[in-house]
């Protein structure tokens, strides 16, 4: 089977329940991944994240991302600040209903050990932690245990729920948020390198959560690509996405 043949038989899933989801949230309707779906997502995001980064230099890490104020490698450490902090995800099953699915996670504000922190904070944060190797490449070489432990437990993941964050979600929805998170980081990589596209699967997912927060469909003729760009905040409507989506362009960006 190619590629896009599999592609399509996992989005069908993403579609049917983007259209039957479950309540509301402020700015769009639920939205639930099948553990499956989501699962596929999220390892194929990884597995090109991964790949990407293993393939740049020292330079290329040091190039500027489209994350304000950070570059490439500083990114790399986010992500694998992310994983980390996934892996504790990963290993808290509950029996508790769910009450935060693929696309409300993203309206909820992580939890914080320190309440005087913002935004600045963090973003140095991560500045100070990516400076703190010798070279860029180390930070990707660090990452890369952690890149095997996270497909290893998510491979072996049985269907539930999942407590992350004093959030409880399905664990398609949980798997669905790491897949977006990585497919945004991975455009985030090419401000100034040309690089492999991020894996299809997991960018359509982000544009599928995109729609769900924003309440509505992006005009078709839209890549998928650019839809996520635009609901991530990486980039600004221009003249004529506006004037094809006035609504939708005046709630972009709905996360990032």
């Amino acid at each position: 089977m190619c590629i896009r043949d599999s592609l399509n038989g996992v989005i069908l899933v993403m579609r049917k329940c983007v259209a039957q989801g479950l309540g509301s949230s402020r700015h769009g309707v639920g939205m639930h991944v099948g553990h499956e779906a989501g699962r596929a997502a999220f390892l194929a995001g990884l597995d090109a994240f991964t790949e990407c980064v293993q393939d740049l230099s020292d330079v290329q890490l040091m190039a500027a991302s489209r994350c304000t104020g950070w570059t490439v490698g500083d990114v790399v450490v986010h992500v694998h600040l992310g994983l980390q902090e996934m892996l504790l995800g990963l290993v808290s099953p509950t029996s508790h209903e769910a009450d935060t699915d693929a696309s409300s996670y993203w309206q909820t504000t992580p939890p914080s050990n320190d309440d005087d922190a913002d935004q600045v904070d963090a973003m140095r944060f991560v500045r100070l932690l990516s400076g703190s190797y010798r070279r860029p490449s180390g930070a990707v070489r660090h990452m890369l245990p952690t890149v095997e432990g996270v497909r290893a437990a998510t491979s072996r993941l049985e269907p539930g729920a999942l407590r992350f964050q004093s959030r409880i979600l399905p664990t398609g929805d949980f798997l669905a948020t790491w897949a977006v998170e990585l497919a945004i980081h991975h455009l985030d990589l090419g401000r100034e390198l040309l690089l492999p596209q991020p894996a299809p699967i997991a960018v359509h997912l982000a544009r599928l959560t995109i729609e769900a927060l924003a309440g509505t469909e992006a005009p078709r003729a839209w890549p998928d690509d650019t839809t996520v760009l635009l609901g991530a905040g990486r980039t600004r409507p221009d003249q004529q996405q506006r004037s094809q989506a006035p609504a939708l362009s005046q709630k972009l960006p709905v996360l990032g």
